[in-house]
Order: C-alpha cells, then sequence, then structure tokens
C-alpha cells in the first residue's frame, strides 16, 4: 500500500466513507513494501478501520485482494497481484480475477469467512492515525532491511497456538503423570527456548522467589537466552551470565555454562533443593559426564531438557534422565507451517534393491545392507539418474547422502567422485578432517558428502538443500532428524529437495509413521492422504510418489494398519517371541505402534487374548455391552476426573450409598455409556443396581481398568472446572459422547432417556442450552439444510449458525440475543467430524460458557459467541482451517 495511488482513488473513497459506508484494511509491514503516508491518510477517512500485522517473520501477509459488499447480497470480489499502487491500479502488467456471488458465490463466502478470521486474530492490530505511525514506520524500516541471520524475539507478549499446546503438555506431565523431568524435541530455530521462558514464566508466577538455573554449552547461546528471557518476563535485569570468566554476584537467577559449573561444583555452596527449576539446553550437544554430576549436585522441583534430538552425540539415549519419555515435540508440520522450517519437495522413488529377504532384528541388519548396496554399480547408475532428473543442476547443490555404514559412505563418495561428481564423506574413522571437509560443503568445493552419523557436528550446515536417503531408516526419530539437517532456513535456499530411495520393504518396516509426520494430524488416514495426493500437507510442501515406489508403500501400509482379525490374533500369538515384556494392552499397542482403536476395531482385549488362546477363555453375562462401551463411548474419552471415577468404581470396593451429587451424575452417565437404555426398561429398580450387576464380569473390569489407565496415560491437557450453580460434572476442555452431556444436563434420567439428537439441547427447568458443533460436515451425513457454517475466528470468538428455522426476531433467536438479561447460560460443545479415520463416532470438546457478542441475518441467524475461557489450540487450529480453507 503505497501514498503515490492517493490522487488515483482518493476522491472516491472519500465521497465513499462520507456517504456512511464502512472501509475496513487489512495490511502488513511485510518486505517493507507498505507507506506510513498511505497507511496514515486511509486512517484519515470517516468509517474506515486499519488493522496491521508487524509480525511479518511468521505471519507474513501477501494477499492482494478486495471484496464490495452489497445490500442485495450480490457482493463483488477482486484476486490477484494488484496492490493498492499507482503501477499495479493503471499500467503494470498484473493479473487479477473478478468474482461474484451469482457466479462463484462459495470463493466470496471463503473470502468473507478469511477476511474475518485475520481481522479477529491478535496478531493483527488496529492502526490509529498518529499515535500507531512510530511503530509501524520501525516494523517497516525492520523489514525493508531484513538480514535473515539476524536474531529477533517476537514473542514478547503471549506464546503462539503451537506453544501454548507444548506448555499445556508440560503442565500435563507434572500435575497429570507427577513427572518433573520433562525433555522437549525441537528442530533447531524453531523456538525451545522461547517456550522455555514461558513455562518459567508460569512457574515464577505461582512461586515468586524461585531460583533459577539456565546451562548450555556455548556463550552465544546463553546470551541469546537470557535476552529471551528478559522479554518473555518484561524485566530487563533478570539473569547473570557465568562464563568466560564473567562472575555471578549471586546464584539466584543464572545463566552458566556446562563446563564453568562443572569445574566448580564441589566448591559451590548451595543446598540440592536451591535452585527451584533447571533448563538443561542443547542436551544432545553435551556428554552425559557433564551434565550428569550437575543433575545429581541439584534436585529442583523442575528440570527441562531442550534437545533437537533424543540421541546425544556420545551414543546415549537423553531420555534415561527425563523419565524415559519425550515430554512434548514441535512437530514438523506446525514447524513448517509457521515458516520456522525451509519448505520441502519430497521424492519417493523406486530402489531397484529388494530388502523383503534381509535379516530383521528390530531393524534391517547392516551388513546385508551393506552388502547389497556396494556388490555392483548398478544401484549406482540409478541414483545419480535420479539425481540428474530431479536436481535442478547436478553440479550445484549442497547435498548430504545418508548412507547404512562406514563402508557404504565410502563407497558412495568414491563411485560419484569417478562420475565426475565432487564427493567426500564423513565418518567417525576420518572425524580429524571434520572441519575440512564441512568448510569444502559450505564453499561448494564438493557437492555431496555422504555419512552414516546424523549427530556429527561436521553435518550441522543451515545451506544443505538436498537430502539423499540412501538407506531404510527404521528410527522415526532419527528420519526426521536426518530431515531436519537440510530444513534449516538460509539465505537463498528456497527449499529442501528430498530424494528417498524406497525398495521392496519387509511388512515389520514402518512407512506410516513416516508419512504421518510430514503430513501432520489429520483425521483421514494415511492411506487417503497417499491416494489423494497429500492435500494436508504444509505450506509450501510437496510429496511426489513413483509409482512402483507409491505401490511398494501403500502395501506396506495396509499390511500394517489394514489387518484383518486372524492377523491381529498372530501378532498376539507371537508377542511373547518379540518382547521380554509382559503382554498387556498398553506393551502390545506401544510394541507395535498401534493406535488403540486399531484393536477396538476387531473386539476386545481380553475376547482377542483368549481367542489368540494366550489367556484361558471365558464367558461373562455383559461381555457384549462393556464391549461396546468401550469401542463406542469410551474411545474418545480423555477426561481425567470422568476417567478416574470410573477406574475406581470397577476397582475398588467403594459404599454407592456415599457418593456426593457430582458422582451420582457421573454414575448415571456410565450407565448410560454401558446400557444405553433407561434402568427401568432394563428392570433395574436404580441406577446402583445397574452398576453393581456389572461386577460379575471379572475379565472385562479387569480391561476396562487396563483401557482406563492407558487412555489417562495418553492425556496431554489440564482440564478445568466450571460452576454452573448445579451438579455438574462435565470439565472444560474435555471430551464428551452426546449421551453424556444430555446426562450432565439433566435431560436424561434412570427412568427417562432423552431423545434429542438436534444441533441444540435446551433444559427450561436451568435455562441452560447446549450448542452441539460438527466442524467439518459433508452431505453424505448431513443434508444441505443442515450444513451449518461452524468455526472459530480467534481463541474466543466462535461463529455459530443457527438450525434454519430460527430468526432474531423468533423467540428461539430472542433467547440467544438476551440469554444474560434472562439469565440464560449457553454452553458450546465441539467435535472435529462425525468419525475419525477409523470409523468410531467422535466426542465432543467441551468449550464452556459463551455470550453472545453479535449476530447477522435470519433463517438462520449467524452468531458470533464470546467463550469465557479461551479453546486449546488443538480445536482452535481445527476449527479454523474451516474457516480460512
Amino acid at each position: 500500500m503505497t501514498g503515490t495511488n492517493r490522487s488515483e482513488i482518493s476522491k472516491e473513497l472519500e465521497e465513499f466513507t462520507k456517504s456512511g459506508k464502512k472501509l475496513k484494511i487489512i495490511t502488513t509491514s511485510y518486505m517493507g513494501a507498505t507507506d506510513v503516508k498511505a497507511v496514515e491518510y486511509l486512517s484519515s477517512l470517516a468509517n474506515t478501520e486499519i488493522k496491521v500485522s508487524y509480525n511479518s517473520e511468521h505471519e507474513r501477509l501477501h494477499a492482494k485482494a478486495y471484496l464490495f459488499l452489497r445490500n442485495s447480497g450480490f457482493h463483488t470480489g477482486y484476486i490477484g497481484s494488484s496492490n493498492l499502487s499507482r503501477s499495479a491500479l493503471t499500467n503494470g502488467l498484473e493479473w487479477n480475477l473478478k468474482v461474484t456471488t451469482q457466479e462463484i458465490g462459495h470463493i466470496i463466502d471463503k473470502f468473507q469467512k478469511t477476511f474475518e478470521t485475520y481481522w479477529e486474530d491478535p496478531e493483527f492490530e488496529f492502526y490509529k492515525k498518529g499515535t500507531h505511525r512510530e511503530k509501524l514506520s520501525t516494523a517497516l524500516k525492520r523489514q525493508s532491511s531484513y538480514n535473515t541471520s539476524q536474531i529477533t524475539t517476537f514473542f514478547e507478549l503471549k506464546p503462539y497456538s503451537y506453544q501454548e499446546e507444548i506448555l499445556s503438555k508440560l503442565q500435563a506431565e507434572r500435575e497429570i503423570h507427577n513427572r518433573n523431568k520433562n525433555l522437549l524435541v525441537a528442530a533447531t530455530g524453531t523456538g525451545k527456548t522461547v517456550i522455555s521462558a514461558f513455562d518459567f514464566k508460569k512457574f515464577k508466577n505461582k512461586n515468586p522467589n524461585s531460583k533459577f538455573l539456565f546451562v548450555a554449552h556455548r556463550k552465544e547461546i546463553l546470551m541469546q537466552a537470557r535476552s529471551t528471557f528478559q522479554h518473555v518476563l518484561r524485566d530487563a535485569n533478570f539473569g547473570e551470565l557465568w562464563v568466560d570468566g564473567n562472575e555471578p554476584e549471586k546464584y539466584d537467577e543464572l545463566f552458566a555454562s556446562v563446563q564453568t559449573l562443572h569445574s566448580r561444583l564441589k566448591m559451590l555452596d548451595l543446598a540440592e533443593d536451591f535452585f527451584n527449576y533447571i533448563i538443561i539446553d542443547e542436551v544432545h550437544h553435551i556428554k552425559a559426564d557433564s551434565y550428569r554430576p550437575i543433575l545429581k549436585r541439584f534436585n529442583p522441583k523442575i528440570l527441562l531438557g531442550l534437545t533437537a534430538t533424543p540421541e546425544r552425540m556420545d551414543g546415549g539415549d537423553i531420555a534415561e534422565d527425563f523419565h524415559n519419555r519425550i515430554a512434548a515435540e514441535i512437530r514438523l508440520p506446525e514447524a513448517l507451517n509457521r515458516k520456522l522450517l525451509s519448505p520441502f519437495q519430497y521424492f519417493a522413488l523406486s530402489d531397484s534393491v529388494d530388502l523383503s529377504s534381509v535379516q530383521w532384528r528390530g531393524k534391517y541388519e547392516v551388513k546385508e545392507l551393506t552388502k547389497l548396496y556396494t556388490e555392483n554399480d548398478r544401484r549406482l547408475a540409478d541414483i545419480i539418474k535420479n539425481c540428474e532428473e530431479y536436481l535442478t543442476d547436478i553440479n550445484d547443490v549442497q547435498a548430504l547422502g545418508f548412507c547404512v555404514s562406514q563402508e557404504h559412505a565410502k563407497y558412495m563418495a568414491e563411485k560419484f567422485v569417478l562420475s565426475g561428481l565432487k564427493a567426500d564423506y564423513l565418518v567417525s574413522g576420518n572425524s580429524g578432517s571434520r572441519d575440512l571437509v564441512r568448510n569444502k560443503l559450505i564453499k561448494k568445493e564438493i557437492n555431496y558428502l555422504f555419512v552414516v552419523d546424523i549427530f556429527n557436528e561436521g553435518v550441522d550446515i543451515p545451506n544443505i538443500d538436498t537430502v539423499l536417503f540412501l538407506r531404510p531408516t527404521e528410527s522415526l526419530t532419527i528420519f526426521l532428524q536426518q530431515l531436519g539437517r537440510g530444513l534449516r532456513l538460509a539465505e537463498d535456499k528456497d527449499c529442501l529437495t528430498v530424494l528417498d530411495f524406497v525398495g521392496n520393504a519387509r511388512p515389520e518396516y514402518d512407512f506410516e509413521h513416516k508419512f504421518r509426520a510430514l503430513v501432520g494430524k489429520t483425521h483421514t488416514s494415511i492411506i487417503t492422504e497417499i491416494e489423494d495426493e497429500f492435500p494436508h500437507l504444509p505450506l509450501g510442501c510437496s510429496i511426489v510418489l513413483e509409482k512402483k515406489a507409491k505401490e511398494v508403500i501403500l502395501r506396506n501400509i495396509r499390511e500394517a494398519t489394514e489387518f484383518r482379525r486372524p492377523q491381529l490374533l498372530q501378532k498376539i500369538q507371537r508377542f511373547k517371541h518379540h518382547s521380554t515384556l509382559p503382554l498387556t494392552l498398553h506393551n502390545f499397542l506401544e510394541f507395535h505402534h498401534l493406535d488403540i482403536r486399531q484393536v477396538y476395531k476387531k473386539g476386545s482385549w481380553k475376547r482377542l487374548c483368549a481367542d489368540a488362546k494366550v489367556i484361558p477363555d471365558f464367558n461373562e453375562p455383559q461381555e457384549k455391552e462393556l464391549t461396546a462401551c468401550l469401542q463406542r463411548k469410551l474411545i474418545h474419552a480423555n477426561s481425567l476426573t470422568y476417567l478416574k471415577f470410573i477406574k475406581k468404581l470397577i476397582s475398588e470396593n467403594i459404599n454407592l450409598d456415599l457418593l456426593n451429587k457430582e458422582e451420582e451424575v457421573m454414575l448415571l452417565m456410565f450407565h448410560y455409556d454401558v446400557w444405553k437404555e433407561t434402568g427401568t426398561n432394563l428392570g433395574f429398580s436404580n441406577v446402583r443396581e445397574s452398576i453393581r450387576s456389572l461386577l460379575k464380569n471379572k475379565n472385562m473390569l479387569r480391561e476396562m481398568q487396563e483401557f482406563i489407565e492407558y487412555q489417562i496415560e495418553k492425556i496431554e491437557f489440564v482440564e478445568k472446572d466450571i460452576d454452573l450453580e448445579f451438579d455438574f460434572p462435565l470439565k472444560l476442555h474435555s471430551r464428551y459422547n452426546r449421551e453424556e452431556i444430555l446426562v450432565a444436563l439433566g435431560l436424561s434420567s434412570f427412568k427417562k432417556k432423552s431423545s434429542n439428537r438436534e444441533g441444540v439441547a435446551q433444559n427450561k427447568d436451568l435455562n441452560i442450552e447446549a450448542l452441539f458443533v460438527t466442524l467439518k460436515k459433508t452431505e453424505k451425513e448431513y443434508s444441505p439444510t443442515t450444513m451449518y457454517e461452524d468455526y472459530a475466528l480467534n481463541k474466543r470468538l466462535f461463529h455459530w449458525q443457527s438450525q434454519n428455522s430460527t430468526a432474531p426476531d423468533s423467540p428461539k433467536g430472542e433467547s440467544y440475543i438476551k440469554h444474560r438479561d434472562k439469565g440464560k447460560k449457553i454452553l458450546l460443545f465441539v467435535r472435529e467430524q462425525n468419525v475419525d479415520e477409523y470409523g468410531f463416532t467422535m466426542s465432543y470438546t467441551f468449550l464452556g460458557e459463551a455470550d453472545f457478542v453479535k449476530s447477522k441475518g435470519a433463517k438462520p441467524m449467524n452468531v458470533k459467541w464470546k467463550l469465557h475461557e479461551e479453546m486449546p489450540s488443538y480445536i482452535l487450529k481445527e476449527s479454523q482451517k474451516l474457516a480460512v480453507g
């Protein structure tokens, strides 16, 4: 938006706005292209509102689109390449498309939703003439002289949604699972330090006098970390450095090098609980014998490890020091969508080598793979041919090739050199020349570097633009680390090109989780993603599967995920031959990397074990009902309160006559989860009798206990209480099925079951109404008249479309608009879609109370609700996708 075009359209704009019509503008400081004078002029117009995104580091709004709304409903839009500048509007070579409601109404509709979502996004701030001029000028100057290598912290006010998700997981680890030694895994450059600063801020708010220690292996990291913490805590004096001769005055807020701390440890006169909160940064770079003495010396309330990989450079497993688990990780798709990493073009290419008969002991036998890959040059010729076909210039790349062994790496380098390409190899045997080889790759004196050990310091080069997977990578963690070597942002690097050579694999080899990691979480199976050519990839990324490679991958994934019942029984029978662990539901699922829903599609766990003849057969009266309860009602349950209540109910000899009011409601919820019918129709005199009748099912109740323990272990958030002034056991942000919700609302009782199947449920006696929202609707599941428009605008605002019969002046419409005056409470329940990727009906996430903000239209009404509590990040993300496409 520039000032040079002011004379071109100023007259029209002034006439338009003076006539009482409204003008809304969204712009950005991205690339420094906007002119402050133009924004100042536009903000001076009557009836005009402007919002600006200053965070172009991650938002990078680059859209040029104009929408003209008419009272008649016949709107017009222009979408294309024209900015608000003289050349763009007059003689520039621009391409723009005119769209109208009459011709392609769904595009206009999507335009409106997208604009409204941006408008309500906190990233876009209101611009006021004069007041914000300096802020915009500074942002524009910073952008016009933008340097990709500079380190800038944009997170001084609030964490992003993906960071909040991680903070929520850390909170759950501590409060639900009592694990206070937490490991956070994320690629370099994705904001681990920022997240740790927000995490400490939450801790410090509750513990104002807490003592803090941040440990890293380099002075630069310590200085950057201290700066980040100062921004987040809004305290310019926070923290002292203890490194390279810097001595702290006191030890309360310390940023110390591991070397300094290790050498002075014995002299420190500090109690073991002196530090309340300790962070070990870049743990994978630090040798265990350097940081372990620090962990033994101090016993903080919270220990947080930050790392790019769970494997240390000395070959050890970092997770040993953190309850043997990764507490949270910044997933690859999230980092890519945030433009924290370089986008990738991934090509899965057919490999001539057949791996189906190679020995497997948890992974392929290395010696056999080496022999197959080095015994003749046919595969080498295929690799070079594919490099010529898929790389822009085979002699102008900075490529890493991942090999199976030192012998393989050396072979590849030598053969590439013989083929006229500039190549070398780097393995532990020649690591003395690490710096020399590294500099050669940086200067493009070599174009290809073949390696085995991905954590070798010599290969940490942001400029890497090509990755060759020349061997199967069994560990998903290692695969992502190898890929991550090429995902670092660098100047003049548009994207990473990945060539993955896919041979006919053994059935044990896991393709599914590899592609799921690239695509991210969706509610469609990975097979559907592949067959539909990956519609949900992160921004700017692509995956192309060669025909033969695609067949191998799909066959492997189908065999692994779409197994029939006999194959599942076979896996259960063979478990004792593959693992020394006892056969439990948890151990079986973890060992085979299965989702619990994959097992429960085939029946109950105990019945499967009995049919596999690994436990004695059994015959219990309510096996059918309890199996259906697990499959259809509790499969999505994640309320800690409700799951713990059921566990207590079935595993302890509790007195059902001594339950409190909320527990009595949960007892009835459980009755309907099991029986799906009123107690009187089943011949029970009360709900206690109904529940006591289940105690005869010893095997099934043991299974239910195991099932619930597994579900609790998977909980990654802390639910919140809500006070609705009656006995209401549901918790904010937990999932519940419709029957449970109707019981909690008092609409289903022991003697009468609610028949409600609509999108709203009202209890007039309690003056409360629940709105049921399914975000992703398909015409197959809903009629055109019930395809309502429901989506989040931001963390608090939700756009909801009423039933088609509702108008503002109708009693129902009025009850929404004036609900606060009438003392009526509105509750919002949201689910992503009707059924999940395994065919199970999805439960609703309880978002809590909402207040009316405004509405538009009639029959249906488009209502904007404001939630009392911010919605969880994952629901916000799913919901906003529906608005912006």
